[in-house]
């Protein structure tokens, strides 16, 4: 099938942001991606699918690429994040390892399961026809499932695109600028101190990205708000979540709140964001070296320089801040001045006792946040606790 004319059908229904980790069945499409539309490379499948899904969000029509091997990455968000949050993605996934055709060893069990995988995680799924004109209804059918608010994946087998050559990409080099490494003692406020003095500084341009855990459940108990997100799964996707959001709208100031044990699960995320640097994103580490919240399980964080790695990421401003007075120094400074930042706390193990969940269904929240980044008048069922 010619790939320029299967992408320019992609185009004209409105698909123009790509996501994806490369795979040689799919390489002339993501060519195409690359060369005509916005496409963000992934460190990984399952960030893939946390960059799309950020960019619905922010009013794009997503799409994401992947070898069927790396759909085993994406289950996470593919389960915790897209379903419960009802973000309706357009994907595409090779089918190495098809039964009956010769490959590589560690493409045979991947073959036989590709489909089932799909099937069980509540994705709806078609063959993509190497046939021009019968792919162009398989994408009218994919996207009025989109417009239904349902993931719609293609199974691509090989030989399904024809060649599409790779433009000469011009590569950028982002350079840390500010870095300042720890010092002095550390406060170790609790993280619903820490959290209370993030919220206190937000504005009517500020959307709040929490990870999952405790850290949204808290930010819920200091005040629901519409320009809220409490991520309910994915863990480690938060990052990557707050890159797309941030690249669909620049507009708005991203406040990301990580966690270490979420930040070491997909640390590959920080070299992303450093690539494509949206001056709009803080990406702040709440680290209280532990699994907290399902029992206080030590991390490894203790070992790792987060700020030196966040800086030769090419995160533009990388921060350590010992106290609550410099970590509200150091947000207002970045509403003030920009630049993509990393900020690294260190915080007590303990928190609130009896915390509350959020009443409203993930999905709610996420129709709620859209209207608030588009400027839709809130229902009254959308108005916060607080």
């Amino acid at each position: 099938m010619d790939t320029k004319l299967f992408g320019k059908e992609l185009w004209k229904l409105g698909f123009t942001f790509f996501s994806g980790v490369p795979c040689s069945f799919l390489k002339s499409l993501i060519n195409f991606a690359i060369n005509e539309c916005d496409y963000v490379a992934a460190a990984n499948e399952g960030d893939a699918v946390a960059i799309a899904s950020a960019a619905y969000i922010g009013g794009k029509k997503p799409v994401v690429l992947m070898q069927n091997s790396g759909l085993t990455n994406a289950v996470s968000p593919l389960t915790s994040l897209t379903y419960p949050f009802r973000i309706p993605l357009l994907g595409f996934v090779s089918l190495r390892g098809e039964p009956g055709i010769p490959d590589e060893p560690q493409h045979e069990l991947m073959g036989r399961i590709t489909t089932q995988m799909l099937s069980l995680m509540n994705v709806e799924w078609q063959y993509l026809s190497n046939d021009l004109e019968e792919a162009k209804n398989q994408l009218a059918f994919a996207n009025e499932q989109i417009s239904r608010n349902r993931a719609f994946f293609f199974v691509v087998k090989k030989g399904t695109f024809d060649k599409e050559p790779l433009k000469k990409q011009q590569v950028t080099v982002h350079l840390n600028q500010v870095r300042k490494l720890a010092h002095t003692d550390n406060q170790m406020p609790t993280r619903y101190d820490a959290l209370s003095v993030i919220n206190s500084l937000k504005d009517n341009n500020t959307v709040q990205l929490a990870t999952t855990g405790k850290t949204g459940r808290e930010l819920y108990e200091i005040e629901d708000a519409s320009n809220n997100l409490y991520m309910v799964g994915s863990m480690g996707c938060i990052s990557s979540f707050g890159l797309g959001l941030a690249l669909s709208q620049p507009s708005k100031n991203i406040v990301v709140i990580d966690g270490d044990g979420s930040l070491l699960m997909r640390m590959g995320s920080l070299a992303t964001n450093g690539y494509y640097n949206p001056i709009n994103m803080i990406h702040i580490l709440l680290d209280n070296n532990a699994h907290e919240s399902t029992g206080g399980q030590s991390t490894v964080s203790h070992n790792i320089d987060f700020i030196n790695i966040a800086a030769s990421c090419g995160y533009t401003n990388s921060i350590y801040v010992h106290n609550l007075e410099e970590l509200k120094a150091s947000l207002q400074e970045w509403k003030d001045t920009k630049g993509l930042t990393f900020v690294h706390m260190k915080i007590s193990k303990y928190s609130k006792e009896k915390l509350a969940r959020p009443l409203m269904k993930p999905h709610e929240v996420r129709e709620r946040l859209q209207r608030f980044i588009h400027n839709i008048p809130l229902e009254d069922k959308d108005v916060g606790s607080s």
